[in-house]
């Protein structure tokens, strides 16, 4: 593909992103990935080049765009070379019109930005949530020491976390193969020692999807006592019994559940759980480095949704949790309603508890929790709160 075509493509490509977010379909990822599935031609170079231009294209566009046009010229706007490549060429993009109006730039929608605001994200610090993610990985103690880590990394603020450069092939290596390493972001590490989890202790994983915050519970248990990972997802629940497998997790029991029937389905584990984490769903502010693009898939009546279910699953898990035991409450975000305001009206609704300072290595506090952001701890945003049982 000439330059020119690479940004046709992308044009292309994002016409399609900004399809399917209005339409809460699939994600940008995927429909690179689909888009190159149907065009065998086209190299390993020329997939590079279009799908940085596509990101880049995301990252640039505050609002969603009218199209992939208009968000492609939102970058040739600050980038004379890439406007030159807008020449009617074969295969190319048509010439740019002098009153073509390139996409809105910005950090988000107006309305997310105000939210951000007022949740004490500035913009300065909002835009980091737009840079690139790192490469974080865990050494799972469950296996350590069955390969070398994998050369180039730099440790973290998490105790087993290591940091590599972008493009490192981590799953490629002994050690990933041989279930020593999991990719895992550091905040996403910080969040599991919140709980706590020690040897021998009962311990519930509420929202345990893929299984990535289970596994790093079971390794701080060393393989020992009870952990029940629960999920309403039966595909990405499916994921993690491989994975534990793989990791030498064998403690781990796994259970489907039914949105609003847990607590029913946990019959068995009232008041029996040493600690429980609630890594609730949510608007996933704090993971826009890795989907630029879920900034445009939020409204305000999907915030208040998820906001609905957070405190929903907290009063599931709270059940669960035996007298001196231990809530502890996640969520991807830096929306203090997803935050630091859950975290308190949850205080307020049940008695019998009390909030637990957390001490960790990284993040300030907010609230009754501590927050952790990629501009100042270099992680995905979290916010994380600890609460005991009287």
């Amino acid at each position: 593909m000439t330059p020119a075509a690479r940004v046709q493509a992308a044009i292309e490509v994002l016409d399609l992103v900004i399809a399917s977010t209005r339409s809460n379909g699939a994600p940008a990822d995927r429909i690179v990935a689909d888009w190159f599935k149907a065009r065998r031609f086209a190299g390993s170079g020329d997939r590079r080049a279009v799908r940085e231009l596509v990101f880049r294209a995301i990252r640039a566009c505050g609002e969603i765009p009218a199209d992939g046009r208009a968000a492609m010229l939102r970058l040739a706007r600050e980038d004379a070379t890439l406007a030159a490549l807008f020449d009617g060429s074969r295969h190319g993009p048509a010439p740019i019109d002098a009153d073509e109006a390139p996409a809105a730039a910005g950090v988000a929608p107006e309305w997310l930005c105000e939210a951000l605001a007022g949740s004490g994200v500035p913009v300065g610090e909002a835009t980091a949530l737009l840079g690139r993610a790192p490469l974080d990985v865990r050494v799972n103690t469950l296996k350590a020491g069955l390969a070398d880590l994998p050369p180039g990394g730099e440790r973290t603020a998490a105790p087993h976390g290591w940091r590599y450069p972008h493009g490192t092939r981590i799953e490629d290596g002994a050690a990933y193969l041989a279930g020593a390493i999991e990719v895992q972001d550091t905040g996403s590490q910080l969040a599991c020692l919140a709980v706590g989890a020690q040897p021998g202790e009962s311990v519930v994983d509420l929202c345990a999807g893929g299984g990535g915050k289970t596994l790093a519970l079971a390794a701080d248990m060393d393989g020992r006592g009870r952990l029940l990972a629960c999920d309403a997802d039966r595909a990405r629940l499916s994921r993690l019994v491989p994975r534990a497998e793989r990791a030498g997790a064998a403690m781990i029991e796994t259970r489907l559940l039914d949105a609003n029937r847990e607590t029913e389905q946990l019959a068995d584990w009232c008041r029996m759980a040493d600690a429980v984490l609630v890594d609730a769903p949510c608007s996933g502010t704090g993971t826009w480095r890795r989907n630029p693009e879920g900034r445009w898939r939020l409204n305000p009546a999907q915030l208040d949704r998820y906001a609905a279910i957070q405190a929903r699953l907290l009063d599931v898990g709270a059940r669960l949790v035996r007298p001196g035991g231990r809530l502890v409450f996640v969520t991807c975000s830096l929306l203090d309603a997803e935050g630091a305001l859950q975290a308190q009206t949850f205080l307020e609704r049940n008695t019998g508890w009390q909030a637990d300072p957390i001490a960790l290595a990284a993040g300030e506090p907010r609230g009754l929790g501590v927050r952790l952001s990629p501009f100042r701890d270099g992680t995905d945003g979290f916010f994380i709160a600890r609460f005991r049982a009287l």
